[in-house]
């Protein structure tokens, strides 16, 4: 059993996704009680040939622990070497495969959730890792309940997962061909989480603390995964604990702290050198800005300034002048 599961813990995973779940953004999201993280997912290949790209995408701080790594590919034996690389560069806690990303171009060359379609290639990719260095750290995966509505394989890919030595599963409760549309099918990763020993980590559709505690209550799901709903409201995790202990909804997070968030979010962005000068880092930022201001008083001209900003001063002037209008109306 991954020591983060216990009786009494319910642990809350921040999803990987690409472009988003970065060093900078993981730390927030640890600061507001997310408890198990993993990182965007890197290709086997860009490993094996030590791209400095793709290792940056593994990169964490202890802070974050436990963390993952998440790679994607189609040849076991490969990514088991991969997985020896990362595990000496950096030491996560576990390795993630990633059977479940709907993206073309990883579907394209047979990765994520294309291999829902090829059990026989899923199970040697899992037996790939598992083999390579599951003595050295625990394995996992994460999958899609299938490959299209007619295709719907998740209980019997958990048992292949199971048997190849996965010591924990999570499950996106939408089918390859949904994408993200349409509602998470729970009653699917119900099923799963019933008829594996392993750990079932439930994902989609999380995005309250009374939907963590629902899928706690109806399904045998060991913890939940929180995923674009983390990107607009990353206090989502510290509601969802508050909510677990004591059946209370907070009130919302106010404007102005939103807006510190943001400006701090931003500010590490260009600290990081991620994404490069201090432009290029805000020009990268700008489609999480406008996912952190989904909601907010004003929002249609403001997201429209968002699409121009360039600097950091841009962002402190544009949050100064949105809470003085803001006080202004009270």
């Amino acid at each position: 059993m991954l020591p983060w599961f216990t009786d009494k813990q319910f642990p809350l995973y921040l999803a990987p996704m690409a472009g988003v779940t970065d060093v900078v953004f993981r730390t927030i999201c640890k600061e507001l009680g997310a408890d198990v993280m993993i990182t965007e997912f890197v290709a086997t290949e860009g490993i094996m040939q030590q791209d400095e790209r793709t290792r940056k995408y593994t990169e964490f701080t202890d802070e974050q622990r436990p963390v993952g790594v998440q790679l994607f590919g189609a040849d076991g034996a490969r990514m088991g070497e991969a997985a020896k690389k990362i595990i000496d560069w950096k030491q996560p806690d576990f390795i993630d495969i990633n059977f479940g990303c709907p993206v073309n171009k990883v579907v394209s060359k047979n990765g994520g959730s294309s291999l829902l379609k090829d059990c026989g290639t899923l199970a040697s990719v899992a037996s790939g890792v598992a083999k390579a260095v599951g003595h050295i750290v625990p394995v996992t995966a994460k999958i899609r309940i299938g490959w299209d509505e007619k295709s719907i394989n998740a209980p019997d890919v958990c048992h292949i997962l199971q048997e190849e030595g996965m010591q924990a599963i999570s499950i996106h409760g939408r089918t390859r061909s949904q994408g993200y549309r349409g509602e998470a099918n729970w009653q699917v990763i119900g099923e799963c989480a019933e008829s594996v020993s392993v750990p079932v980590i439930g994902n989609g559709d999380i995005a309250s603390g009374a939907d963590v505690k629902k899928r706690r209550e109806q399904t045998a799901v060991s913890g939940v995964m929180i995923g674009r709903a983390a990107m607009q409201n990353p206090w989502i995790f510290r509601e969802a604990k508050q909510y677990l202990e004591t059946g209370e909804t907070p009130p919302p997070v106010p404007i102005q702290e939103r807006w510190q968030l943001i400006t701090r979010h931003c500010d590490m962005a260009v600290n990081s050198n991620r994404y490069g000068n201090e432009r290029q880092s805000i020009m990268a930022m700008r489609s999480r800005l406008m996912a952190y201001c989904k909601g907010f008083p004003g929002a249609k001209p403001l997201r429209q300034r968002l699409c121009t900003v360039a600097s950091l001063m841009e962002i402190e002037d544009l949050a100064a002048e949105h809470l003085q209008s803001l006080r202004a109306e009270e």
